[in-house]
């Protein structure tokens, strides 16, 4: 194809005596990485990698179960109270279980037995992900109760409900940590108090 060699073609002799002003220093692209990534909470990874199992065998309501679950934690990324642990998905999950048992009494009473069995399909989905969340027990956590109530007793402090759970839940509290719902603290604290 050429009859000349390479070297002979002013062109090329013209492009290659050029400096190479900017291969002189590779170009390294660098992307900016937070150190402290959150860790997303193994219930979340479970959510997602469902959806996709949904997605595959075409199951419509665990579907839109767990595209309105990651739609709220979406949401709720955005905010300044996103959903760090499982424990806090663990409400969300029994928040809108009693929004769907709700929703399915109101079906019954209008005779609509087509959306309540819709309504309990999704409830038995959102038990069944809520039923897989390890918690502390109410053992345990009447154990804890009674401890810090005694040790407020001892220091002549208030055993009022806040002073109780502040020094249950709160930063280095006898529960401080562990994976236990408040709204459960708070009502055996109540009884105990009573």
């Amino acid at each position: 194809m050429l009859s000349r060699p390479l070297t002979a073609c002013p062109t090329l002799r013209a492009v290659t005596s050029r400096p190479l002003r900017f291969m002189a220093t590779p170009y390294l692209r660098t992307y900016a990485t937070a150190p402290n990534t959150p860790q997303v909470p193994p219930l979340l990874a479970k959510f997602r990698t469902d959806l996709k199992d949904a997605m595959r065998a075409k199951d419509t309501t665990r579907l839109n179960v767990l595209r309105a679950l990651l739609a709220e934690v979406t949401n709720a990324a955005k905010t300044s109270n996103p959903y760090k642990t499982d424990i806090q998905l663990l409400s969300l999950l029994r928040k809108r279980a009693a929004a769907s048992k709700a929703a399915a009494q109101d079906f019954l009473e209008a005779n609509r037995a087509d959306l309540k069995e819709k309504e309990d399909a999704q409830i038995a989905i959102l038990e069944s992900y809520a039923g897989g969340i390890q918690t502390v027990g109410e053992e345990e956590i009447r154990a804890a109760v009674n401890q810090v109530i005694e040790k407020l007793k001892e220091e002549g402090a208030r055993t009022d409900m806040g002073s109780v759970l502040k020094r249950l839940v709160g930063p280095g509290g006898e529960l401080d940590g562990k994976p236990v719902e408040k709204a459960e603290v708070a009502k055996i604290v109540k009884g105990t108090l009573a």
